[in-house]
């Protein structure tokens, strides 16, 4: 009996999915060179802000979800009561 791969099981098409994927962003990344960006603030206007303030959001939100684990788990037989 073999399983059949589905296609995310297959590491060829995960290769393909994730160069696609970062020729994507390096395509995006260069062409916000020739944006002209109009920000509230002075900094939001620096080239690859906006790459920087989304990758840091992403680890905090990672780390404050890791926070919460501790205020919002329960003990293995709490609906066993």
């Amino acid at each position: 009996m073999s399983k059949e791969l589905k296609t995310f099981d297959n590491p060829r098409n995960i290769k393909i999915l994730l160069t696609a994927f970062f020729s994507l962003l390096a395509v995006l990344l260069v062409a916000g060179l020739f944006v002209d960006l109009h920000g509230d603030f002075p900094w939001e206007e620096r080239f690859g802000f906006y790459c920087v303030y989304g990758f840091i959001s992403c680890v905090a939100l990672v780390f404050i979800a890791a926070g919460m684990r501790f205020i919002v788990k329960r003990g293995e037989d709490f609906y066993d009561r």
